[in-house]
């Protein structure tokens, strides 16, 4: 297991958690409505600390101490969440500590241990295992969207831009659309495209977050090796699960001879450009969901190796200064930018944008294992979005898609739900 996954290299973090319970909450510089002032959506369900990133941290150096034994109730506080990183970036605002990194390695742990994960969890990594896709679908069936596309096939063919639909994208016919219409519009960009059809891999994601680093570990190097193989410079993707995890985690595991790209981004790219053309009218309001993964999560995580030193007794610095993912840098222009470009579309913000998104609540196993939770986090940012009066919800992620798709049948608002690609087929004249 790579260090950094270990629960005992974060002790200086939970030594240094002072509870003050930022993590629960969006910065109050950053509150647009009094309503809407949580982050975490565990912490708005279950309203106790144990829940919020502060409480887990504790827990962490419990365990790590001796104090505490895992048991039923740690593993619910544990898994009950969707891993967003909205604690994360909201602790940077005040602390330099990394509880979303001690998340990930207090399941690491739990997992390493065989204490975790969940039962629920199990066909999920089994699916990885003997499919490598998270639904325990056919290798075969994975490349079935692709088939009357007209787009190359890799390895058996060359591109220089691979696109990679991910699981979901591609097993989950309700949005099998997506993958469809993202690479019918590249190739009527002129884009050098291929697919790897039946032979796509799972990116590991759920694995990772799930606390079996063993297997991501596994996969990302094999994937890593497979990719720099191809000899693509660019791997474009619409998942924000996969294209989080490739650009966040994958760079400690290997070095990378291509790009990684989130379709929205390439889609900017390619408007900006001319290369698509956005001239037929969409005459609607919209509001755009961030994705987590697609925004603050997609930052790599950078290691640091230094001296750490104390100012005046209390005050810690590092040398040389350590780089902390703080969210920033984030896909959060891209998507709003082509929205920009469509005529006749007017977008509406949420009070909770960017890196201070509400997530859905679908990731981090929570959907598998809790499925309650995932709907209710799911209500109530439909319920964010309803305030806006606007008709439609557009986002970027598969998970994203499923579980806002749940929470709005779950109502009566009459919203619908959009992904960007398909918005773009639609001001290109498409349906």
């Amino acid at each position: 297991m790579n260090p950094r996954h270990k629960l005992d290299y974060y002790e200086k973090d939970l030594k240094r958690c002072c509870h003050c319970s930022m993590c629960k909450f969006i910065p109050l510089i950053q509150v647009k409505d009094a309503r809407y002032t949580q982050v975490c959506p565990a912490i708005s369900q279950k309203d106790f600390h144990a829940y919020c990133a502060g409480g887990k941290l504790h827990a962490a150096l419990s365990l790590l101490e001796g104090r505490i034994e895992p048991d039923a109730d740690l593993l619910d506080v544990v898994y009950r969440c969707s891993t967003c990183g909205g604690c994360d970036v909201s602790c940077k605002h005040n602390r330099d500590l990394e509880p979303l990194e001690v998340l990930f390695a207090l399941r690491a742990h739990l997992v390493s241990t065989g204490v975790g994960p969940l039962p629920e969890h199990e066909p999920i990594l089994m699916g990885i295992r003997n499919y490598d896709n998270v639904w325990q679908q056919p290798r075969q069936a994975r490349g079935r969207w692709a088939k009357d596309a007209g787009v190359k096939v890799l390895p058996k063919q060359s591109a220089e831009v691979l696109y990679f639909a991910g699981c979901t994208y591609s097993l989950n016919r309700q949005l099998t659309g997506v993958a469809r219409k993202t690479v019918a519009l590249m190739k009527s960009a002129g884009v050098d495209v291929g697919v790897l059809g039946e032979e796509e891999p799972c990116c590991g994601s759920p694995a990772f977050t799930i606390g079996d680093h063993e297997l991501f570990m596994e996969k990302a190097a094999a994937n890593i090796a497979m990719f720099n193989r191809l000899g693509i410079k660019r791997l474009v993707t619409s998942c924000a699960g996969c294209f989080g995890v490739m650009s966040g985690k994958y760079p400690a595991v290997g070095d990378m001879s291509f790009e990684v790209v989130p379709a929205v981004s390439f889609i900017e790219e390619l408007v900006r450009e001319g290369g698509i053309r956005l001239t037929h009218p969409v005459n609607m309001t919209v509001t755009y969901h961030d994705p987590c993964h697609l925004g603050r999560q997609s930052e790599p995580y950078i290691p640091w190796e230094g001296r750490e030193l104390k100012k005046l007794n209390s005050v810690v610095v590092h040398d040389p200064p350590k780089e902390y993912r703080r969210g920033t840098k984030g896909v959060y222009d891209a998507p709003r930018e082509v929205l920009a470009a469509v005529p006749g579309l007017t977008l509406t913000e949420m009070k909770r944008i960017r890196e201070y998104s509400f997530c859905c609540g679908s990731g981090g196993g929570v959907k598998s294992a809790f499925p309650e939770f995932a709907l209710t986090a799911a209500r109530e940012r439909v319920a964010e979005a309803e305030e806006t009066g606007v008709r439609a919800i557009v986002t970027a992620c598969p998970w994203c898609e499923a579980n806002l798709a749940d929470g709005l049948a779950a109502g009566e608002s009459g919203m619908e739900l959009f992904d960007l690609v398909d918005i773009v087929t639609r001001a290109m004249g498409g349906e």
